[in-house]
């Protein structure tokens, strides 16, 4: 059986270790080593995660099953002032994928959306992520594509996908 919880501060080390597991499967293809590793620093360090939930209103969700975690997903309501929630980060460990986790999280996610009357889902994904077929399949749709300028000479190439919700 899954369940799924909020995270708070403690679990920031369980996030860190499903990322760290995680991204070399995702991108390993896609991104280079250093944009990885560096991408991983700047997202998933103790401070960059404490920025994102007390300073950024992000929200963890965390999913396992009687065993172990299998992966989380960061939210943020009311995405710049709008009813739109703003998917940060989904990620299940590779063995895991498949079976349903990914959609249980964004079903989670749906219906928190849908509480706060928020009427889309929305979420960047990278242009040559094979996760787009997922989202595709679960109703996102791209509505534009943006180059983002992280630093150190990395550039994040993503589609802006959205799911309106009913």
């Amino acid at each position: 059986m899954l369940t799924i919880y909020t995270a708070n501060s403690s679990d920031y080390p369980i996030i860190q270790k499903i990322a760290h597991e995680t991204w070399p499967d995702t991108f390993g293809l896609i991104l280079s080593e250093e944009q990885i590793n560096y991408m991983l620093d700047m997202m998933y360090s103790t401070n960059a995660l404490s920025e994102q939930t007390t300073n950024k209103s992000h929200q963890f969700l965390i999913v396992k099953d009687e065993i172990k975690h299998l992966g989380y997903a960061s939210y943020e309501l009311n995405y710049k002032g709008l009813s739109k929630t703003k998917i940060h980060k989904i990620y299940i460990l590779p063995a895991s994928q498949g079976k349903g986790v990914g959609k249980l999280l964004i079903k989670t996610i749906t219906d928190i959306a849908m509480k706060n009357k928020n009427h889309s889902l929305s979420l960047n994904v990278n242009r040559d992520n094979s996760a787009i077929d997922f989202y595709k399949g679960i109703g996102f749709e791209k509505v534009g594509e943006e180059n983002i300028d992280i630093g150190d000479g990395f550039i994040m190439e993503d589609y802006i996908m959205e799911k309106k919700l009913v």
